[in-house]
């Protein structure tokens, strides 16, 4: 099953780390959050990954074309230039790496990928700058047992993102970031089906808004509520505060490498 990675924004709010890099590429524990990100995907057996490029994006294909070179131990004879990369990182995964605009909204960027999405029966989305510890085989068997076509994964963190009203777990309103109260909020951590690139226009199409909102209006949007960590990183305090519980060997995202 291939894995949607949002991986093209400007990362306004966090323009300490992003006027020089995307914000994919900001590094937690000496890694990039992408790789985190990842790294959580295929320790739960999905390692087919669709990285939606925009914003720098050519510092993540280099970053991945050098990867076991920038992960592993070295030798290079300058005389022949041949290079012979030790034991380091072994990760199994198929990256591919989509342009797909440098100011193509959410929905857009999606929509850019239909080629690579329409023979599937699902596929998984999530955005670049954001960890938790969802249980992804159990979402992703919540999203076939109830036949609809999208499933968000819901958390509760602070009401500046946007809430999901549910009735038992069908949404029946989507809202993007309301002004006041707090509640279910989009954690991302998406199952969807093909069928919901219908609902978006074109580049200029936010995926968090009118898709989502029509979804829910349909009846074909579903919430797995997660109770457990979830965190973006949309600022350098939470930045620093995954760089905190990395140092602490407490991070809930941790994969054994």
């Amino acid at each position: 099953m291939k894995v949607v990675i949002l991986a093209g924004g400007l990362g306004t709010r966090l323009a300490e780390e992003t006027t020089v890099r995307p914000k994919p590429m900001v590094e937690i524990g000496g890694r990039p959050i992408l790789t985190h990100i990842m790294s959580w995907y295929a320790a739960h057996g999905f390692n087919e990954f669709i990285v939606a490029l925009g914003y720098k994006g050519e510092m993540i294909k280099q970053y991945f074309l050098n990867y076991y070179a920038l992960n592993s131990d070295i030798t290079v004879k300058l005389g022949s230039g041949d290079v012979t990369v030790h034991d380091g990182a072994r990760d199994d995964w198929i990256v591919h790496l989509v342009d797909t605009g440098a100011l193509t909204m959410t929905g857009g960027r999606l929509l850019r990928l239909k080629k690579w999405l329409l023979s599937e029966e699902c596929f998984m989305m999530t955005y670049g700058d954001g960890l938790a510890d969802v249980d992804l085989k159990a979402l992703l068997a919540f999203h076939r047992s109830h036949g609809k076509l999208a499933t968000v994964t819901s958390a509760r963190p602070p009401a500046r993102f946007g809430a999901i009203r549910l009735k038992g777990n069908q949404v029946v309103r989507f809202a993007e970031k309301p002004q006041a109260g707090e509640g279910w909020i989009n954690a991302g951590f998406f199952v969807l089906s093909p069928k919901v690139l219908d609902y978006i226009e074109g580049d200029e199409t936010i995926w968090e808004r009118a898709p989502l909102e029509r979804l829910a209006l349909d009846g074909e949007l579903m919430a797995y509520r997660h109770e457990g960590f979830w965190q973006p990183m949309d600022t350098l305090r939470e930045k620093q505060l995954l760089e905190e519980l990395w140092q602490s060997g407490n991070a809930p995202w941790r994969v054994k490498r």
